[in-house]
């Protein structure tokens, strides 16, 4: 089977685990990503062991059925198979086996030895799958699913269906596959439920191309055991592409969001892409009010690399004078936004996490954020305190100006803003505005860059290229000269073209030129007119 018909039929799986949902009164409903996620996930631990178990035992792997044949271990040999798994595969007993479940679909009560599985699953593995929230709670793997239907008597039902579903498909063919392989099945698998549907923080899925390019600059050596950190971490599309840049086993991931269901989807995709060991480093709850990620001493943690994509604009007013303290006017070099009289809605919230980025930085630590672009060209404000320290600091690398609609749910136009605590020299300013091609996406416009446009990006940036009218390399004092403007527009050289032409022939223009404004000019008047008597005889009627 070739990687694009496990695919498809992967992805036939999800749809069909939707329909499930569809049927028994779920579709859109707040619950049905919760099924869609976990019983996905259920599914891939239970092939993940199998996967592993095979290669620690032969006979297993030669078994035609290796549920039977495990199930005739005794007590003790089962646990010593269990002491030889990696942290990365969940522990499993033969009862929480998909196969066992399949062929115990008939007893009586079905629903409540299905969630009961569940909760087992969970349980077992409580210390390396669940995540923490900012109060010290556990958020485990697995809620108890069907109580979602509210029609107790169908629960049995649909229990039976989603179990019936899982026993057609083998995920043990894809455990040796990559990255990619896994971002297009994650991305398929969540594309319904990972919307900026008014939730917090960064929910919204972040274009793989701006991921790519931000983990392509960050990351362009090799390095090793070193720290990454996203403070609005969202589902995980940023830290996944740059701790692959980096090598999943060359990292350990932090992150914190206040989203439960960002942090659930972060923790699935952490499964996915072998990054089960950083699990422990998720943290559902808010970076701004109550960062949760300290060192020994009780100071923030310094990370060696942070990406971000932050929500821009957030009514914070609730708890804004709590951060006006004398603990944070560190972290908040530049400030905090003022609560207007009017559209608290708008209080730039990513302000604050770009300060508390600044801040969370180790001391060769590089960061790599999405801002809006009116944040490059600020005369005045906190924004342009923070390009200051920037500036004054000597710690940035650079600004890449996006495409307009980059992203299909937004129509702010957007900059990724790039850090790094060692470049003391040149700095690089692109202008991508022009690239790309757009493309209709549901209901929204949006501008998608070609992979050669993508490696364009990537290339001027790393070789500090300049190329006419699409970037700059500037000093930081030709930036401080531009009142520290970062959009590369105004570096670029202007050009005039001058033309020689004789008193003749300018006379002639000119006169042209008169001609054609006084022509304008009796057009207007004329249609001045005609206005005049439509609207005389619409009064009229």
């Amino acid at each position: 089977m070739t990687d694009i018909d496990f695919k498809d039929k992967t992805k036939t799986l999800i749809d069909n685990l939707k329909s499930i949902s569809a049927n028994y009164g779920l579709g859109n409903d707040g619950n049905e990503f919760k099924i869609i996620t976990q019983v996905f996930l259920y599914k891939f631990m239970n092939d993940k062991f199998a996967f592993e178990v095979k290669k620690l035992d032969s006979k297993l792997k030669d078994a035609e059925n290796w549920e039977k044949q495990i199930n005739a271990y005794s007590e003790d040999d089962y646990e010593m198979l269990l002491l030889q798994l990696g942290a990365d595969t969940a522990k499993l007993k033969p009862q929480h086996f998909i196969s066992e479940l399949f062929g115990r679909q008939n007893e009586s009560d079905f629903a409540k030895l299905f969630d009961d599985t569940l909760m087992d699953i969970a349980i077992t593995n409580n210390d390396i799958f669940s995540v923490k929230t900012d109060g010290g709670a556990k958020v485990v793997l697995f809620d108890r699913l069907t109580e979602y239907i509210s029609d107790g008597s169908k629960r049995d039902a649909f229990a039976k269906a989603i179990i019936n579903k899982l026993v057609g498909i083998s995920f043990e063919h894809i455990f040796n596959q990559k990255f990619d392989f896994y971002a297009t099945i994650f991305e398929y698998l969540i594309k319904d439920y990972n919307t900026n549907s008014g939730g917090k923080y960064a929910e919204y899925f972040t274009p793989h191309a701006v991921a790519k390019i931000m983990a392509a600059i960050l990351v362009n050596e090799p390095v090793q055991n070193v720290t990454v950190y996203d403070p609005s971490a969202g589902s995980g599309t940023l830290l996944m592409n740059i701790a692959h840049a980096i090598g999943e086993d060359k990292c350990t991931i932090y992150s914190q969001d206040i989203s439960q269901k960002s942090s659930s989807l972060l923790r699935l995709n952490l499964i996915l892409n072998n990054l089960v060991h950083s699990i422990q480093n998720i943290i559902q709850g808010n970076t701004i009010s109550q960062a949760y990620h300290k060192d020994e001493n009780g100071e923030l943690d310094k990370f060696d690399y942070i990406v971000s994509n932050p929500p821009f604009k957030l009514d914070f007013s609730d708890y804004r004078n709590d951060l006006d303290s004398k603990e944070n006017h560190s972290r908040f070099f530049a400030g905090i936004p003022k609560v207007p009289n009017k559209a608290k809605d708008k209080m730039a919230i990513y302000s604050l996490f770009l300060q508390h980025i600044i801040f969370s930085l180790s001391k060769n630590g590089k960061a790599a954020v999405v801002v809006p672009t009116g944040f490059i060209t600020a005369q005045s404000g906190i924004d342009k305190k923070i390009r200051e320290k920037l500036v004054e600091s000597k710690m940035l690398a650079g600004v890449v100006s996006m495409p307009s609609n980059i992203f299909a749910t937004t129509g702010t136009n957007v900059s990724i803003l790039f850090m790094d605590k060692n470049n003391k020299e040149a700095v690089v300013l692109i202008d991508a505005s022009n690239l790309g091609q757009t493309v209709k996406e549901g209901k929204n416009q949006k501008t998608v860059l070609t992979t050669q446009e993508e490696q364009q990006i990537i290339d001027t940036f790393n070789n500090k290229k300049a190329i006419e009218d699409f970037s700059v390399v500037v000093k930081y004092n030709e930036i401080k000269e531009k009142n520290y403007s970062l959009s590369a527009g105004q570096y670029f050289e202007v050009k005039i073209e001058y033309v020689d032409i004789t008193n003749d022939e300018f006379t002639i223009k000119l006169k042209g030129f008169e001609e054609n404004i006084n022509n304008l000019f009796e057009e207007g008047k004329t249609l001045e007119a005609e206005i005049q008597n439509n609207l005389k005889e619409l009064r009229y009627e």
